[in-house]
């Protein structure tokens, strides 16, 4: 396999998780008694922490002090995932392999799952590679993963984007992506803020680079519970209750 770095999306406060008093950042919120973060980076494909680079931004400290063995990179201003990703450019200078991105408060994906994500990408030899979940049950919060006619990738369109037929799409975006690095990093720099956030949506990446000629592609799987972000409370509950049947 190709040499492979990881960027973790880290940097959120998590304000809907503070109705509990705490004010950690959220992927340092415990489940079973383990930093959310910690699950993600216990599952991830790579053999050495220091491959990860953690984009880290309220509390970094705490974040930092916890998980030494990583590589940071600091997001001061939350302008969306497309920014963050930016942010961890210089922490990857020189580097030509390919980056997975993914995000640090979702602790239930499977090191199996990344591993699917990876052995595709490097078997298809695609530009980009995105991984979709698919649900027999409409998920909420969830950008939807359009395809053209052939089956082909055509575009992802955020929850709040969606027309009402997008809407409908029971194909979602699990927020994983693995690019080639160089053309990851010349294709956010085409990224704009013309969304309803007002943000850089690493998710408008893989457009971009369809329209350059890049090959995407897609690896769908069934995910069920691995789906499952944590944003509120009662999704931590939902968390914990999971991981303590695994």
């Amino acid at each position: 396999m190709s040499q492979l770095k990881v960027i973790v999306l880290a940097a959120g406060k998590g304000t809907r998780m503070r109705t509990d008093g705490s004010d950690a950042p959220k992927v340092m919120r415990l489940a079973l008694g383990r930093p959310l973060l910690d699950y993600v980076l216990s599952s991830l494909p790579i053999e050495n922490l220091s491959d990860a680079v953690v984009v880290v931004g309220y509390m970094k400290e705490l974040v930092m002090e916890a998980f030494p063995e990583c590589t940071f990179a600091v997001q001061d201003k939350q302008l969306g995932t497309g920014h963050a990703v930016m942010c961890a450019e210089s922490a990857l200078k020189g580097f030509d392999g390919d980056v997975l991105v993914c995000c640090g408060d979702t602790p239930l994906v499977k090191k199996e799952t990344y591993k699917a994500i990876y052995e595709q990408h490097i078997k298809s030899g695609a530009h980009c590679t995105m991984l979709s979940g698919t649900s027999k049950e409409p998920l909420k919060g969830y950008g939807r993963v359009k395809r053209n006619p052939d089956g082909s990738f055509d575009k992802i369109v955020e929850e709040r984007d969606c027309t009402p037929e997008e809407f409908n799409i029971r194909e979602y975006n699990s927020g994983i992506f693995i690019f080639k690095a160089e053309y990851l990093f010349s294709s956010l720099k085409e990224l704009k803020t013309d969304n309803a956030q007002g943000e850089y949506y690493l998710t408008d990446v893989p457009d971009i680079m369809k329209r350059k000629g890049l090959t995407v592609d897609i690896c769908s799987r069934e995910m069920g519970d691995e789906l499952i972000g944590v944003n509120t409370p009662e999704q931590l509950k939902q968390v914990e209750e999971i991981l303590s049947k695994r």
